[in-house]
């Protein structure tokens, strides 16, 4: 009962604030005395503005909260990517380097994997791996990396070219061989394996 008066008087608000015209030509068409089946009318279309209210303060609420507590974007992302290349379990590593590569997708992404100190991790990571997937995801992470010439100039100042060529190849994955070939080759390309 209480929505409902709200939502009258809402919808009373509301009829007033629209152009006067369209208030009269409603008073001399309508009779002065006013239905059951009107003023339900009236209510219903109230509700239905109220919701619609409430939803987007909900929808703009969901929001907020969901930005505020699943910090999985930006900088956030990259510094827990950064901390898991620092644990001691290979699943870990690889998660970690995963997400870096999934995150270095432009110049200013990769810098900033640099500045946290992704590219060192990386480097480390590769010379510690004990198993093939460790060692590919750490590839795969340098060389998204390598898109950008300044990522390699820290990765070269991280030591990682004598890193890469002494990992060792695999028989059964040539993902290996082929990430090497690219990281050499763009070392290379900027004049760094000289």
């Amino acid at each position: 009962m209480m929505m409902r008066k709200l939502a009258a008087q809402f919808n009373t608000y509301l009829s007033r604030t629209k152009s006067p015209h369209l208030n009269q030509s409603r008073n001399f068409s309508s009779s002065k005395t006013t239905t059951k089946d009107d003023i339900t009318t009236i209510e219903e279309d109230a509700e239905r503005k109220i919701g619609w209210l409430l939803k987007l303060m909900f929808a703009g609420t969901a929001t907020f909260i969901g930005y505020q507590f699943f910090p999985y974007m930006g900088d956030n992302l990259v510094q827990q990517s950064v901390s898991l290349l620092q644990v001691k379990d290979p699943f870990f590593k690889r998660t970690g380097a995963s997400r870096l590569a999934r995150f270095a997708i432009s110049d200013e992404k990769r810098m900033k994997v640099v500045e946290l100190g992704g590219a060192q991790e990386l480097v480390h990571m590769l010379e510690d791996a004990k198993d093939e997937n460790t060692r590919i995801a750490a590839l795969k992470a340098l060389a998204a990396l390598s898109y950008s010439d300044e990522a390699v100039g820290a990765l070269h100042n991280a030591g990682a070219i004598s890193v890469i060529k002494s990992t060792p190849d695999s028989p059964e994955e040539a993902e290996i061989k082929n990430y090497k070939s690219s990281l050499l080759k763009r070392f290379q390309e900027l004049r760094y394996d000289s």
